[in-house]
């Protein structure tokens, strides 16, 4: 019964997504497209409609999920009436937009009953009280992703947590015995084929799955110190894998899978974040060499990487946006520290300076500018054959940093959830527990299902990129778990009460550094608005 209630709302919800798809799609086509001026005009609509979309995906990934157990069940349920309390608050006066009918669903008795059950704070209660007693949630993993998850787990526990603090408090590197033994532990190659020194089978589910559980559980000991390091290897080697040559792939791939070349990604600049097309640092060619102007900034771990991946404009025609962008693998020596300078032997110079930030420090992110600085010919991704198609590869990369930026927002998650029902369980308010509240089980209770959730649709989503799709699903876990993940972290941070904003207690740290996830890997609003909402209307448009 509790999960054919959980059906029932989700078959609600996906009713009304689907319905106000349709009726967005058909207002805003043009000539059998979906036009970006037209979506434009309904922002608000398309951008509700995105973010409802990605919550229902998420919450009908958990009915699998919920086949598993009775606890699972519940935990879909009570995540199934937060999807449908999130869409409610978006339909609320705005009906109209949404062209709800009359007769849906949504506004029969048998949702309003199924609704009504998965709102019961008794459930939330029940559920708070139950799983803060241990604070792990029922696995979907087989066994070896267990043992996979098992080993960084303990990593984490061990290694990362004991410096996340220093890292944090004093803006300070990511100290390189971490980098080392992760290294040896074959984090970098996760995603690397086996015939370039990697650990990936090719089309596998396993290929993206164990990314996810290694970075969630790295994320979980810290964002900044480990739960990152992963995110740029795993960026470059998709554009190498997918479009560098044969000797690009035997050149670097190996070294990145043993940890040997760090590295970075040099694409947003000071004018130009997630409007990439419009980027201005060029790469002119010059003999065998490009020479490379401008700047690029939030380029993060710039200083320690070895490598960087560079997005310039090639062609000096402006006119042609992103088709004029191509792909580059720039070397440099590695730098500690917040400032370096670096003078090529080819011939120009870079300069950087780390740009403070208030959370997920250690990685350190710096503005570069790039004085006629000269790189081979030989460095441009996929030779002159890929010369303007930059931006596709890097896009295409970006889904595996999307995916694995919701692995890193379920690992801050569940660091919350522990330390909050560590801490409700241990401090004493009006001569009883903090945990024995109701409100404060309610509020586990609802961390529990939205973790649960982060991380089904997380799992699904790497089958789906191992067998060749899923990048929408990557995007749409993505901009559900990032936002999800602020909630989960500013009520663990308000359980602790006055110290929950001191830097004693870790839940600090948390709290700011969940605040990043939804603006980096594709800002909330413009995955919301150029990537998932445009897919959705173009399918709804074609199936028409």
């Amino acid at each position: 019964m509790t999960l054919d209630t959980a059906r029932t709302i989700v078959s609600a919800a996906r009713e009304v997504v689907d319905g106000a798809v349709a009726r967005l799609a058909a207002s805003a086509s043009k000539d059998g497209r979906i036009s970006t001026e037209l979506v434009d005009r309904e922002q608000q609509l398309a951008y509700d409609l995105a973010s409802a979309a990605s919550r229902v995906a998420a919450a009908e990934q958990m009915l699998d999920y919920g086949e598993k157990g009775d606890l699972q069940a519940r935990l879909t349920l009570a995540f199934a009436g937060e999807m449908a309390a999130d869409l409610a608050a978006r339909l609320a006066g705005r009906e109209d937009d949404w062209d709800l009918s009359a007769d849906a669903a949504w506004n029969g008795e048998a949702f309003a009953t199924a609704f009504r059950a998965a709102r019961d704070t008794a459930l939330l209660e029940e559920l708070g009280e139950e799983v803060s007693r241990t604070t792990e949630l029922p696995s979907a993993l087989n066994e070896e992703m267990s043992m996979v998850r098992g080993t960084f787990r303990d990593f984490a526990e061990t290694r990362v947590k004991a410096v996340a603090e220093h890292v944090h408090r004093n803006d300070a590197d990511i100290p390189d015995d971490i980098i080392t033994e992760l290294a040896e532990m074959g984090c970098f190659g996760l995603s690397i084929p086996e015939e370039h020194g990697g650990f990936a089978e090719g089309h596998s589910e396993n290929d993206f799955m164990s990314m996810v559980v290694v970075t969630e559980e790295l994320s979980r000991g810290s964002l900044g110190v480990a739960g990152s390091l992963i995110t740029r290897p795993e960026i470059l080697s998709k554009a190498l894998v997918g479009g560098g040559t044969e000797e690009q792939k035997e050149r670097w791939l190996p070294a990145i899978a043993a940890g040997e070349l760090m590295c970075g990604v040099a694409v947003t600049e000071p004018d130009y974040g997630s409007d990439v097309a419009g980027i201005k640092v060029q790469a002119i060619k010059d003999g065998d060499d490009y020479v490379v102007n401008g700047v690029k900034t939030w380029c993060t771990f710039g200083g320690k990487a070895n490598l960087l991946m560079l997005l310039a404009r090639t062609d000096p025609d402006r006119s042609k946006a992103h088709k004029g962008l191509s792909l580059f693998v720039v070397e440099k020596p590695s730098f500690p520290g917040h400032s370096w300078e670096y003078e090529s032997p080819l011939g120009g110079r870079m300069e950087a300076k780390a740009i403070p930030t208030l959370g997920y420090r250690g990685m350190h992110s710096f503005e570069i500018s790039f004085e006629d600085y000269r790189i081979p010919a030989a460095n441009l991704v996929g030779g002159e054959e890929k010369l303007g198609k930059g931006f596709y590869l890097q896009m295409d990369a970006f889904a595996n940093g999307r995916l694995q930026t919701a692995a890193r927002a379920t690992g801050v998650m569940q660091a919350a959830f522990e330390a909050a029902a560590t801490y409700a369980g241990e401090r004493h308010v009006f001569g009883v527990p903090l945990a024995s509240y109701g409100l404060t089980r309610t509020k586990l209770g609802r961390m529990a299902a939205i973790i649960a959730a982060s991380r089904t649709f997380s799992y699904r989503s790497a089958q789906l990129l191992g067998s060749g799709t899923g990048q929408m699903e990557a995007s749409m876990v993505k901009a559900f778990s990032c936002l999800a993940a602020e909630w989960v972290t500013r009520e663990a941070m308000q359980i602790h009460g006055g110290f929950g904003y001191a830097e004693e207690y870790a839940v600090s740290r948390y709290f700011v550094d969940a605040r990043v996830l939804s603006i980096f890997e594709g800002a909330d609003e413009v995955l919301a608005l150029r990537v998932i909402i445009r897919k959705l209307l173009q399918d709804a448009l074609d199936a028409a």
